[in-house]
């Protein structure tokens, strides 16, 4: 029923699948760790930017980047600690370093976890070490992301985490939005406005944040695939923030645990004490309409 394959493409990439329902996941370790197909019955649930994809150089659009240490920019790509100023790009480095893979799995559901830990390279822009662990589970037409953060500081150590999933869309204004929450604000013009089931898809680019949503869960139902999307996800993630650009067949549902520049503002960033480990997960369902 379950199964998890090697298949050597311009990366070596780990296919899970699961028979029953025809899913299957796509992973690839060294491009940061990210899920880059989720597909059921022949159906893409995700958009890639196969042209970017295949460019070393440029960020992955598409798929399920990780973000880690920071969700966001920040100012002039800067933070300061103990005094100390560092440089750290938008979402952080997570999503742009090689992950090992340390277990798969097959028996009970199509598995695969991969591990992160700082270095050299992590340690000159942020000054922890740490470990990251990400399971990503297939079962059925559910994929789970169960993670894993450790501090292997002596100190306690601030970071912000997030997921940035792009989702398949080619007519974004038969889409329909049940989000928790009555407001967001504009990320741009930090202006706040009123929600209610949809966005202005005649704008060039929509970047907004839900702070406060009522509930850990939300849906989209795309009525030109028949398809609905749910997404769930545990504390400490606490808001969702909504991204698309004209033109493009895609809508990002971002599940973040603190705001852009949390790491300077403090707003809802986590501090993880010295040997301890934080564990949390965010699930997406894919069901016929």
């Amino acid at each position: 029923m379950f199964n998890v394959e090697i298949q050597q493409k311009q990366y070596k990439t780990y296919v899970l699948s699961d028979n029953s329902t025809r899913a299957r996941v796509e992973v690839v370790p060294e491009r940061g760790g990210i899920i880059t197909r989720w597909s059921i019955d022949g159906q893409e649930i995700l958009y890639l930017d196969e042209t970017r994809f295949t460019d070393p150089g440029l960020t992955v659009r598409g798929g399920i980047p990780i973000l880690f240490p920071i969700c966001g920019n920040l100012p002039d790509n800067t933070y300061t600690h103990n005094g100390q100023s560092y440089t750290l790009k938008q979402h952080g480095f997570a999503r742009n370093l090689p992950w090992d893979v340390s277990q798969t799995e097959s028996t009970a559901n199509a598995g695969i976890t991969l591990k992160l830990t700082s270095n050299v390279q992590t340690l000159a822009v942020y000054p922890f070490e740490f470990q990251l662990e990400f399971t990503y589970i297939l079962r059925g037409n559910c994929l789970e992301l169960q993670q894993q953060v450790t501090n292997l500081s002596r100190e306690s150590m601030p970071f912000s985490l997030g997921l940035h999933p792009y989702f398949c869309a080619s007519e974004k204004k038969r889409l329909e939005f049940e989000i928790p929450a009555d407001r967001f604000q504009d990320q741009r013009s930090q202006i706040t406005h009123e929600f209610s089931r949809g966005f202005d898809f005649d704008l060039d680019e929509i970047d907004v944040i839900f702070r406060e949503p009522t509930a850990s869960s939300a849906a989209v139902q795309d009525y030109s695939r028949n398809l609905e999307v749910q997404l769930s996800y545990e504390d400490p993630y606490s808001m969702l923030v909504f991204w698309t650009v004209k033109g493009k067949d895609f809508y990002c549902l971002e599940p973040w645990t603190a705001s852009r520049n949390a790491i300077s503002t403090g707003d809802r960033l986590t501090w993880l004490k010295p040997s301890t480990t934080l564990t949390t997960s965010v699930r997406l369902m894919a069901l016929s309409l």
